[in-house]
């Protein structure tokens, strides 16, 4: 069965769940952690992605999000090929280190922010990886210490979460603080983990309760919330934006990035594919490498294809340059 397409707008909210291939780890100590968050912080400042909750675990990583103009899978993957290339650098490993497709869910709003705040800042204290709510409120690599004002990220918006829970911000770290506590003895909530109907309305039984009284709710597998506001969303895609860089366009826009600095350099497609080290050809391939992975957020595979070159040269070029 065919994946989805992505479907986002500037100002969509939404919870990403990235993962490690094959359920390998994405970090490997606190050097890796730093990496991973200083990158994830630089793109989301770089591109006005507002990040509200995040949480980094060994294998895998949530983040809450509101996506900007430049759209979520522009951000996602200028965030995750540099600091992949730079993992696997580090290690000495090659090949992919996440899982190829990232899960995203749109969320609605009023229902379900303070929930997924609760939920993703809780990931390090389900795990075990801290034992307690007061390991937690220092705990480095998850978002719940910023709320808490015990660390500094300047790209994690936390006026905007603790605005939810009261005026004053001495009141609102105290209510956050209470909320999340509470959350300890709800465990795994499946019902936030994703999308579509089931989890919407909260489970099968009320599902199937609606269905005998007759009611009906559009729903979508990458969408949490109600039928209204899944109508609304896919409204919205379909008037506006309908994808943020659909394959199509994406295409379109790495061909006429390279038409044109061919066009200027006064050379042929063909002879930049040639594989030809004829100064100043190098230079040029670098330098379009650099545009389309940091800029469009082009996949290092597509962009060696392009180029005429491997996906190990262009690794390398991205990691003098990244």
């Amino acid at each position: 069965m065919p994946r989805g397409a992505r479907l986002d707008a500037p100002g969509t909210l939404h919870h990403v769940i990235l993962r490690g291939i094959e359920k390998r780890k994405i970090v490997d100590d606190d050097n890796d952690r730093q990496n991973f968050v200083t990158r994830m912080g630089k793109k989301a400042k770089d591109t006005g992605t507002s990040i509200y909750a995040w949480a980094l675990m060994n294998n895998h990583a949530h983040i809450l999000l509101r996506s900007s103009d430049i759209g979520l899978p522009t951000f996602m993957r200028r965030f995750l090929s540099g600091y992949a290339v730079s993992y696997n650098r580090k290690h000495k490993r090659y090949g992919h280190l996440f899982q190829n497709r990232y899960k995203s869910i749109i969320c609605e709003e009023d229902p379900y922010f303070m929930e997924l705040v609760r939920y993703i800042h809780l990931n390090p204290l389900r795990a075990g990886i801290v034992e307690s709510m007061a390991k937690l409120d220092h705990y480095k690599w998850c978002g719940h210490c910023v709320v808490m004002n015990r660390r500094k990220n300047d790209w994690q918006d936390r006026e905007y979460v603790l605005q939810w829970f009261g005026r004053k911000e001495g009141e609102a770290k105290k209510s956050y603080r209470a909320f999340v506590k509470k959350g300890i003895a709800l465990g795994k909530r499946p019902d936030l983990t994703g999308g579509g109907l089931i989890r919407s309305m909260g489970g099968w039984s009320v599902v199937k309760a609606m269905r005998k009284s007759g009611v009906k709710e559009e729903s979508d597998d990458r969408i949490l919330g109600s039928g209204e506001f899944v109508s609304e969303v896919i409204s919205q895609a379909e008037d506006k934006v309908k994808y943020q860089l659909s394959a199509e366009n994406l295409q379109k826009s790495i061909k006429e990035e390279i038409e044109r600095r061919c066009k200027k350099e006064k050379i042929t497609h063909a002879l930049l594919r040639s594989g030809s080290r004829r100064k100043p050809l190098p230079k040029i391939r670098r330098d379009i490498t650099l545009k389309l992975i940091n800029d469009y957020g082009v996949s290092l595979a597509e962009t060696a294809r392009q180029l005429g070159i491997s996906t190990s040269g262009v690794a390398q070029i991205v990691r003098r340059g990244v």
